[in-house]
């Protein structure tokens, strides 16, 4: 068992926030203690989620009691993880806009149409999200010294929250990763470590840090809180929307945390009484030169092979494996879901017409959304009369290179 750097924990310390009861693997179900710090199940090496008393949120708090709150994502602190208010890091994540896409749906034939845009997050993207739990809580339970691979926005958000903290971070990164990432990481006092290789290869140099030095781990669903995060998109969905849920989410995946965050999200919502029976049909969207998912999903495979070769000028959707891939395929069978590929051309296409005709400038992997939605009209997935909404997950003002000659 890797002894991490940790210093002396305070719990509960200010008092409750959260009905945090404990951790549950989410293959085999085991149960483990929720209050030291912890990474994936012991026994089958799988992601461990959160969870909560429902009950006891259910008794004592009610969906109206948000409009008085902040409008972050600690908001909904009641069933995130953090116990002590002392260790809620805040730089203002969440609540983001849910953007009317009236004359991109006029452009597509469509009248209930939306953007998500996570770009307008601190650190601009959703990883933002994520991390402002994983740190908070790895704060809160003593450790000292995180650790994370990244192929950019996670490292640089990593690096802003741990920096708030008084944290160190270490952040592993592809040598090709567009420089406004590595710069953003070293700002906040990151130390970066550059690698030749993908976001895979980065993952076994941090873990090598791990192992060495006693830094704590934060990679995609290597530890529970990240999740927590990411699951609160699908919370501001539904307040956002009345507590009526859009026919149809389309996202674009990598590491699978937002999607698989959004239907945890839907579950809890349900045990809380706060939506109706009535879920989205969830779309994931890759890059035909990194579909791991995608091919699981269309071969009926509950787990995904990793993809060889991987390349795509989306850098978010550049993993070749995913510890959470059965998740994320469990999520599109539950829904009536499905997972489509585009291409790198297909998706900067689509970007600069999702920035055009929204006025939010889209990250490729929100235009690989667009990309995705066109291909579903035209195959008549998705009807025009539905209610959709597309995630744009992050600000295109990182990705220089992709706006130059091709």
């Amino acid at each position: 068992m890797t002894r991490y750097a940790i210093r002396n924990a305070h719990l509960p310390g200010d008092g409750p926030m959260t009905t945090l009861s404990h951790l549950e693997c989410a293959l085999c179900s085991q149960a483990y203690p929720a209050d030291q710090l912890q990474t994936v199940c012991p026994r089958c090496q799988r992601p461990l989620l959160a969870r909560y008393d429902m009950a006891a949120a259910r008794a004592g708090w009610d969906r109206d009691a948000l409009a008085g709150r902040e409008p972050t994502l600690w908001r909904y602190r009641e069933i995130l993880p953090v116990r002590d208010g002392r260790y809620a890091i805040s730089l203002g994540e969440g609540f983001t806009p849910l953007l009317p896409a009236d004359r991109l749906g006029e452009a597509l034939g469509m009248r209930h149409l939306w953007v998500k845009d996570e770009g307008v997050n601190p650190t601009g993207s959703f990883k933002a999200r994520g991390l402002a739990l994983a740190v908070s809580r790895a704060w809160e339970l003593g450790a000292t010294e995180l650790v994370i691979p990244s192929a950019g926005n996670a490292g640089g958000a990593l690096a802003a929250y741990a920096a708030r903290a008084g944290l160190q971070a270490h952040v592993y990164m592809p040598a090709d990763v567009p420089l406004p990432f590595r710069h953003e990481c070293e700002a906040y006092g990151a130390t970066v470590t550059l690698v030749d290789g993908l976001i895979t290869d980065c993952g076994r140099a941090a873990q090598a840090g791990v192992d060495e030095h006693g830094w704590f781990p934060v990679s995609t669903l290597k530890e529970p809180y990240r999740l927590e995060g990411k699951k609160t998109m699908g919370y501001e969905l539904a307040e956002q929307m009345g507590w009526r849920l859009p026919d149809v989410i389309v996202y674009p995946t990598g590491g699978g945390t937002g999607l698989i965050g959004m239907w945890k999200a839907f579950q809890e919502l349900a045990a809380l009484g706060w939506i109706e029976d009535q879920r989205p049909r969830m779309v994931v969207v890759q890059a035909e030169g990194c579909a791991p998912i995608v091919r699981a999903f269309q071969h009926g495979d509950e787990f995904a092979t990793p993809w060889q070769g991987a390349q795509t000028i989306a850098a978010g959707m550049r993993v070749p494996s995913a510890v959470g891939d059965f998740l994320m395929v469990r999520a599109l069978r539950e829904s009536g879901g499905t997972a489509v590929a585009v291409s790198d051309n297909e998706l900067v296409d689509a970007q600069m017409r999702l920035s055009h005709l929204v006025g939010t400038f889209a990250c490729p992997e929100g235009g690989a959304t667009l990309a995705a939605l066109e291909k579903l009209l035209a195959a008549g997935w998705v009807s025009p009369a539905e209610r959709v909404v597309l995630f744009n997950t992050g600000t295109g003002l990182k990705y220089p290179d992709v706006f130059g000659p091709r």
